[in-house]
């Protein structure tokens, strides 16, 4: 029996990629030649791409026979979703199986940033600690905590701060009428009444350079920012200047807007707190991404249906 052509337009994990050459014939994208690109472009019904892809109109375009893209991750802000729309081409991602470890991520770095946790362990391995005791660091529980963006993570990331006594208050479009926390329709606003500014908004055009000098400035000296969500949410030249004058007091980054590559700027500094795009990066959550993966493209090819397609098809 002939296996469907699929083709791999992005890393995904091995134990996947296994899998899918199990049941489907897989063709990597980045290995393709222009020459059997183009031979075999027509072949392809269902391309796989990940969180951190970039799948153009033109791309879309030049695979004519293109009926879905399976994203490996929640977010999908790199697919043009609009050509995506206008070639008839339905796009699945894989939210809810990651919402706890992103949200555990948000509260590590919270943590680690408030209590200064790296810069403790280098201090002790530097030979500091016979000199004198680490200077003293900031209180996380009962301090206030502004989200922005109280999607899934969002929730979970506020369930989790009702443990540590915070005072929640949440940014988003509007009101969400089951959501009890006080709703700020300001983004500086909220973060002006903010000790935390968390930010867990999709990281789409509307939202780029959302945190910007403005609201930096609002979060004040006494403030610490952070991010789970998306590099691009972030300006962040305006991030390292204000973190290097002061302007807010320190960050926890897990998202970057050039991906691999993190500023200098960043690094090596006592108030910032790095990971590298590692929130949903645990052995449960990316089998269970696999195997929703697999879930929808085996959904589509039986009925043309999917398991969790992205909410703009859901909408329409």
């Amino acid at each position: 029996m002939t296996k469907l052509k699929v083709l791999k337009q992005a890393y995904l994990p091995s134990q996947l990629t296994e899998k899918l050459k199990e049941i489907y014939d897989i063709y990597e994208y980045n290995e393709l030649t222009s020459e059997a690109f183009s031979t075999l472009a027509k072949e392809f019904s269902i391309m796989i791409a990940n969180g951190e892809s970039t799948v153009t109109r033109e791309l879309i375009k030049s695979l004519p026979s293109l009926e879905l893209i399976a994203v490996f991750g929640v977010g999908y802000d790199g697919v043009d979703i609009h050509a995506a729309a206008e070639h008839h081409v339905a796009v699945s991602h894989t939210p809810g199986v990651l919402t706890d470890d992103v949200a555990d991520l948000a509260m590590g770095l919270m943590l680690s940033t408030s209590r200064k946790i790296v810069a403790a362990q280098k201090f002790i391995e530097a030979g500091h600690w016979q000199a004198g005791n680490f200077p003293w660091t900031r209180k996380v529980s009962g301090s206030r905590i502004g989200i922005v963006g109280m999607g899934r993570i969002g929730r979970a990331i506020a369930q989790r701060c009702e443990g540590f006594s915070m005072q929640i208050t949440y940014s988003d479009h509007k009101v969400i009428p089951d959501v009890n926390y006080p709703w700020v329709k300001d983004i500086a606003d909220l973060a002006s009444q903010s000790d935390f500014l968390m930010v867990c908004t999709p990281g789409n055009s509307e939202n780029k350079a959302l945190i910007d000098e403005k609201i930096l400035k609002a979060l004040g000296s006494d403030g610490i920012l952070i991010n789970i969500s998306r590099g691009s949410v972030i300006d962040e030249s305006a991030l390292v200047n204000a973190l290097q004058q002061g302007i807010i007091a320190g960050a926890g980054l897990d998202v970057f807007s050039d991906e691999p590559n993190v500023p200098e700027s960043l690094l090596h500094c006592d108030n910032v707190v790095v990971t590298p795009h590692m929130a949903s990066a645990t052995w449960s959550t990316r089998m269970a991404m696999s195997r929703l993966v697999l879930d929808n493209i085996a959904k589509w090819v039986e009925s043309k249906a999917l398991v969790t397609p992205i909410p703009e098809m859901m909408a329409s």
